[in-house]
């Protein structure tokens, strides 16, 4: 259902497409107008509604990410046609990601099975372990690496494909979230280096350290949790939401952070649009705000000695 009330799959329009509709190029073009139509929102690993409409289509076909032009003649079985139909009902009125739709998303190149019991891999992160950190470590090769908040893994798998020597813990507070995460771990057969740990922050990590800790922690404010689209809503929320300001867990990562990192060792995290009310609370921090190629804000990297110069600060924030 649109926006408007109208109803857009009625039986007759639905038998309509099972009939006409016959390419990849027809299905695609009709799921494009039906989206744009309901106005559904993007942002779950795809920026715009041809690129969502192939993730339905391609997992339907059990085919690759659709990159090649001359799948677009490639006619559909009139059971391909009514499983896509289904799929893209599901999408518009029910307001559904379509990683939850297909069970997969994509983070690194990598794929992943998502449900609902975590987020939607989409952190820019993923362009900073393609360059294995190469800026924020200074060439260095890191040994052991946390991955906190983990949810499905994705971060964690993600870093030991990136330094093949390296054991990342994955770490939730999230049994639902870690049973994702095994799933993911096992998929690509990474049990003998990425452990998945039930840990409220560092809390089950007393003495260790790491060379390298990355963290997509929740940081979403409570004026957006309240103004989220509908997409959002099926997401845990445990895993968005982060007290008034959106920095609640965040403060508590910079608090921490400087005795689980070895000398030399980075902090890098995530806060999305929190960075402006970060950027306000410790303005003598110096913050290394990171910069992408493919799009994103928000990801600051800070180094131990830093951590431990503005320990004072930290602890004096806490809420």
């Amino acid at each position: 259902m649109s926006d408007t009330g109208e109803i857009l799959f009625t039986p007759e329009l639905i038998s309509d497409a099972l009939a006409e509709l016959v390419t990849v190029h027809d299905w695609l073009r009709f799921a494009v107008s039906k989206m744009n139509q309901a106005q559904v929102y993007l942002g779950h690993g795809t920026d715009n509604p041809w690129d969502e409409a192939a993730a339905l289509l391609t997992h339907v076909l059990f085919l690759p990410p659709m990159t090649d032009e001359k799948l677009f003649s490639v006619r559909l079985t009139r059971v391909e046609r009514q499983s896509f139909i289904s799929l893209l009902k599901q999408r518009i009125e029910q307001r559904l990601p379509a990683a939850y739709l297909t069970h997969q998303a994509y983070f690194a190149g990598l794929p992943f099975y998502v449900d609902e019991r975590v987020l939607v891999p989409r952190s820019p992160i993923a362009e900073l372990i393609g360059a294995k950190f190469i800026r924020q470590l200074g060439g260095k090769t890191p040994n052991h690496i946390l991955d906190l908040c983990t949810g499905s893994g994705c971060i964690a798998i993600a870093c030991a494909y990136a330094f093949a020597e390296a054991e990342v813990d994955a770490v939730d507070i999230s049994e639902d979230a870690l049973e994702v995460a095994q799933l993911n771990i096992e998929s690509h057969g990474l049990e003998h280096r990425v452990f998945p740990i039930l840990s409220d922050g560092y809390s089950a990590l007393a003495g260790a350290q790491y060379d390298l800790i990355v963290t997509n922690p929740p940081y979403v404010d409570a004026d957006d949790m309240a103004d989220l689209p509908d997409e959002y809503r099926h997401e845990p929320e445990l895993g968005l939401a982060s007290g008034e300001d959106g920095l609640a867990l965040t403060r508590r990562i910079l608090r921490e952070a400087a005795a689980h990192l070895t000398d030399g060792g980075v902090l890098v995290c995530e806060v999305g649009n929190s960075m402006v009310q970060l950027q306000q609370d410790f303005p003598e921090v110096a913050f290394d705000w990171l910069e992408f190629s493919h799009g994103g804000l928000g990801v600051f990297a800070i180094t131990k000695a830093e951590l431990e110069r503005c320990q004072h600060l930290f602890k004096d924030s806490l809420r």
